[in-house]
C-alpha cells in the first residue's frame, strides 16, 4: 500500500479487503471484520458509542454475508466442540475458536443477527470469569449501579424511562455484570429494548438489584438469599448447552446474591419511585 493511502481508501479500491470494526462492550473488545462497505457502516452506526479502534480485540469474527433471508424465531443452539464454540439460529451460523481467538459468522445483512452473536459471545466470556448478563434494565446514580429485573411488563423500561437527570441509563434491556476484585460492576450496552436507544458506555459498582412489582405505593422489602438466587436465575441470560459453564453461572449468581443487596421494589409508575434509588 502506498504512503498516504488510508485503509478506507484501500477498501474502496479493492472491495474484497476486510476491515474490522472493534466493538467494546463491558471492557471486552470484539473485532467484526467484513469486506462489505455498507454493512460495515451499519455496524459502525449501530454500535457508535461502543466502537474503540484503539482497543486490542479479545477475539475476531470474519463476517460473510449471505443473500438468503431466513427467520430468526428458531431456537438458538450453542455447543462446544473441543476449543470451538458453535453458534446457530435460523438467521445465522457462527464458530469461535477459544484458543485462536478467532471465528466466523455467516448471516444475511441483518443487524439483529450480529446483535445476537455478540450477546451470546459475551455471555460465554462472562461465564468464564464469574459474571453474567441479566434481562434487566440498569442505571447509575450517585456513582453506583442499580439493576431492575422483573417479568415482562413489570416495569423495567418504565423505570429507566422515568430516570431523573442525575441518573445515567446503562440499558433498558440487558444488564452486563462483571466480577471484579472488590465486588461486581455493571456496564452499559448498545442492545436496545423498548426505548429504542442504546445505553451509555459507562460503568459503576453494583449497589442493588431491585425485583420490580408495580403497586399503588412505593416501598422496598429485603429479600432472603435463597429467594434472591431463585429470582436472579430466572432473569440470567445463558444459551450454552454446557454443564461446566452452567454450573459456573449458578455459582456466579450464588456468589453475587451473597455480596449484593437484592430487594423487592414495589413502585408506582411515576418519578416518585426514584426516591428509593439512592
Amino acid at each position: 500500500m502506498s504512503a498516504g493511502v488510508s485503509i478506507q481508501d484501500a477498501a474502496a479500491e479493492c472491495p474484497l479487503v476486510s476491515i474490522g470494526v472493534t466493538v467494546e462492550i463491558g471492557g471486552v473488545p470484539i473485532e467484526l471484520q467484513t469486506s462489505d462497505r455498507v454493512f460495515r457502516e451499519i455496524i459502525e452506526e449501530r454500535y457508535a458509542g461502543f466502537v474503540n479502534p484503539c482497543a486490542v480485540p479479545a477475539c475476531r469474527f470474519e463476517i460473510e454475508l449471505t443473500a438468503k433471508q431466513v427467520p430468526s424465531d428458531e431456537d438458538v443452539s450453542v455447543i462446544r466442540r473441543g476449543s470451538t464454540w458453535c453458534l446457530q439460529r435460523g438467521d445465522f451460523r457462527a464458530e469461535w475458536d477459544l484458543e485462536r481467538k478467532q471465528g466466523w459468522i455467516r448471516q444475511c445483512a441483518n443487524p439483529y443477527s450480529i446483535d445476537s452473536v455478540l450477546r451470546i459471545t459475551h455471555s460465554l466470556l462472562l461465564a468464564m470469569e464469574g459474571g453474567f448478563q441479566m434481562h434487566a434494565s440498569s442505571a447509575i446514580r450517585n456513582g453506583r449501579a442499580f439493576l431492575f429485573a422483573g417479568v415482562s411488563g413489570a416495569g423495567k423500561t418504565t423505570t429507566v424511562r422515568l430516570a431523573p437527570h442525575d441518573a445515567v441509563v446503562l440499558t433498558d434491556e440487558i444488564s452486563y455484570v462483571r466480577k471484579t476484585e472488590n465486588g461486581y460492576r455493571a456496564y452499559g450496552t448498545p442492545f436496545a429494548g423498548e426505548l429504542a436507544r442504546p445505553g451509555a458506555n459507562a460503568s459503576a459498582p453494583v449497589q442493588r438489584v431491585c425485583l420490580l412489582k408495580q403497586s399503588q405505593e412505593n416501598r422496598v422489602r429485603p429479600v432472603k438469599q435463597a429467594e434472591a438466587i431463585r429470582a436472579l436465575m430466572r432473569h440470567v441470560l445463558f444459551f450454552a448447552q454446557d454443564d461446566e459453564l452452567v454450573e459456573r453461572v449458578l455459582d456466579a449468581v450464588m456468589h453475587f446474591a451473597s455480596n449484593v443487596e437484592v430487594v423487592e421494589m414495589e413502585f408506582t409508575p411515576d418519578r416518585r419511585a426514584w426516591e428509593m434509588v439512592r
